[in-house]
This record gives C-alpha cells, sequence and structure tokens, in this order.
C-alpha cells in the first residue's frame, strides 16, 4: 500500500524523530550524571557509566537541535551496541542471548534508531539544514546529488 501524499511531510518526521530519539537518550545522560530523576540502578554507577552518560547527555543535546547529527548518531549508535553486549548481553556468567531476559531491547532499539539517523540525516527542522550542511534534508545518504 502506497501514500504519496504522505511523502512530504517525510523530512518534517525525520526531524521528529531525531528530536525525539536525543530527548529520550538525554533523559539517560541527566539521570546518569545527575541522579535525576532518583533511580536504585544508578544510585552507585561506575566510571564506564559516567562515560557512557556523558556521551548521551553531549550528543543526545546535539541530536535535539540537530547539529553535526550524522556523526553524533553514529557514536551513539556504536555506544548503544556496546551497552548492550556489555551491559545486557554478557552481565553474568553465561551470556544471555534474548533482549526480553536481559533487559536490553531499549539498547538495541536505540542503536538502530541512531544508525538510520545517522544515514538518514537530521531533516529539514535542524540546525544541519539552517546552517547549510544538508543539501538534502531529507534526501539521505543514499539520494542523487
Amino acid at each position: 500500500m502506497d501514500f504519496p501524499y504522505l511523502t512530504r511531510f517525510q523530512p518534517v518526521l525525520l526531524s521528529l524523530f531525531r528530536f525525539i530519539t536525543g530527548l529520550l537518550l538525554f533523559q539517560y545522560g541527566v539521570a546518569k550524571l545527575f541522579k535525576f530523576p532518583v533511580l536504585p540502578y544508578f544510585a552507585n554507577i561506575p566510571p564506564l557509566i559516567y562515560a557512557a552518560g556523558a556521551l548521551e547527555l553531549v550528543l543526545g543535546a546535539l541530536l535535539m537541535i540537530g547539529l553535526f547529527t550524522r556523526l553524533s548518531a553514529f557514536i551513539l549508535s556504536g555506544e548503544m551496541a556496546f551497552a548492550y553486549f556489555m551491559g545486557h548481553m554478557f552481565k553474568g556468567e553465561t551470556p544471555v542471548f534474548l533482549p526480553l531476559l536481559n533487559g536490553g531491547t531499549a539498547a538495541i532499539l536505540f542503536c538502530f534508531a541512531c544508525l538510520y539517523i545517522s544515514a538518514a540525516g537530521s531533516g529539514s527542522v535542524s540546525v544541519d539544514a539552517a546552517m547549510g550542511k544538508e543539501r538534502d534534508a531529507g534526501g539521505g545518504a543514499f539520494a542523487r546529488r
């Protein structure tokens, strides 16, 4: 089923998707670094989780405004892949492969959402588009130029 009238909204919806993804990652950074809101599993975190929180805070903010979008999203995608394997899949003596059992569903989803954003670009409502860094803000990496 094809809905050609929806294609005109694609650049704006990409911007909205980018903003919401950045906002959700930003909130994890705030919770890890500033302990707000207070969550028991972020009470006494190791230094590696502080580093992850710093990435999520800074790069999540860059994603929200759409600045250096492709690079920020690519780094966050790698961080989420690392988080899944190190923090979820291999956290016990034996690896737990199913995301439903190891709690890694959000990490996988963030990983592929950020990977998509790094390929698709920032969308039409972004600092990158306003500065002219995205020639075709909705075209993505494989658009004909």
